[in-house]
C-alpha cells in the first residue's frame, strides 16, 4: 500500500504503520484488543506502541489498572514529514556550507583516476542526481549523452521527476540515441545512430562535468553503474563526441 511505502520514508515500518491505522480504527483501546484486531502478539504489540509514543503518534491514559492506547489524529503524519524534511535540509547545508569544505581539505591532491560502483534503481538515481548537482554548479551547464533503446525503460524509473528537475535547473543534453526511439524534451537535442547489431546493445553512457558515468544491464534487468572521475578521460570523450556528433 502507498501508505506504508510513504510513512516507511518517515522512520515508521509496515507494522507500526498497521498498528497506528488499527488503532485509527478502534479508537481508545487496551493491548489485549489492539493485539486480538492486529493478529500480533501482546510483547510485540506493547514494544512498538512505546515505539509509537516517543514519535508522538500514539498516547494512552490509564484507566483503573489497565492503559488504553489511542491514536493521534492524521495530521501528525504531515507534521512529522515536515519536521523531518527541515531538520534534512538543515543537516544538508551544515554539509555543503560547514562539513564538505572541512572534508575536502583532508583529502589528498591527486590527479588519479577515481572510480565508483553502485547498483540496481538507487545506482541509477544516485548517478542522475550527481548529474544535476555537478552540472547545476559548473558555468557551462551542458553535458553528454549516449542512450540505447533498450535502458530507456529502466533510466528514469528511480527518479520520474529527473528531466523536469533538468529543466527547471537550466541544464541542457546532447543525446546520441542508438536505435529508434526516444522523446524530444525540452533543453535536450538528439540525434540517431543506427543499431547496427539489432538492438542487442543496453548500455547508458554519461559525460559531464569530469566525470564518466556507465549504466548497462546485468542479467538482462539489473542495472549496474560504473562512474569514472577523471578530466583526461572525460575530456577525450567529449572531443570524440562533438566529432559524432558533427558528422550526424
Amino acid at each position: 500500500m502507498i501508505i506504508h511505502e510513504t510513512l516507511k520514508e518517515l522512520g515508521i515500518s509496515e507494522r507500526q504503520t498497521d498498528l497506528y491505522l488499527t488503532l485509527l480504527k478502534l479508537g481508545p483501546s487496551s493491548i489485549r484488543d489492539i493485539a486480538s484486531s492486529a493478529g500480533i502478539n501482546r510483547g510485540t504489540v506493547y514494544e512498538e506502541l512505546k515505539r509509537l509514543r516517543t514519535m508522538s503518534l500514539v498516547t494512552y491514559f490509564p484507566q483503573g489498572k489497565r492503559k488504553f492506547f489511542c491514536a493521534e489524529p492524521p495530521d501528525v503524519l504531515v507534521r512529522r514529514a515536515r519536521q523531518i524534511q527541515q531538520q534534512t535540509n538543515e543537516a544538508a547545508d551544515r554539509l555543503e556550507q560547514e562539513i564538505l569544505p572541512n572534508l575536502q581539505e583532508i583529502m589528498p591532491n591527486t590527479t588519479q583516476t577515481s572510480v565508483f560502483h553502485y547498483e540496481g534503481d538507487e545506482g541509477v538515481e544516485y548517478l542522475l542526481r550527481d548529474i544535476l548537482n555537478t552540472v547545476g554548479k559548473s558555468t557551462e551547464k551542458h553535458y553528454r549523452v549516449y542512450s540505447s533503446r533498450r535502458i530507456r525503460k529502466y533510466l528514469y524509473r528511480p527518479f520520474p521527476g529527473f528531466t523536469r528537475a533538468r529543466v527547471k535547473a537550466g541544464i541542457h543534453v546532447n543525446v546520441l540515441a542508438i536505435g529508434e526511439g526516444g522523446e524530444d524534451q525540452p533543453l535536450s537535442d538528439r540525434k540517431w545512430i543506427e543499431d547496427t547489431k539489432q538492438d542487442q546493445a543496453a548500455s547508458y553512457v554519461a559525460i559531464y562535468g569530469t566525470k564518466c558515468a556507465m549504466i548497462s544491464l546485468l542479467g538482462g534487468d539489473y542495472q549496474t553503474v560504473v562512474i569514472m572521475d577523471s578530466e583526461g578521460i572525460s575530456s577525450a570523450m567529449k572531443i570524440s563526441f562533438d566529432a559524432l556528433w558533427a558528422r550526424l
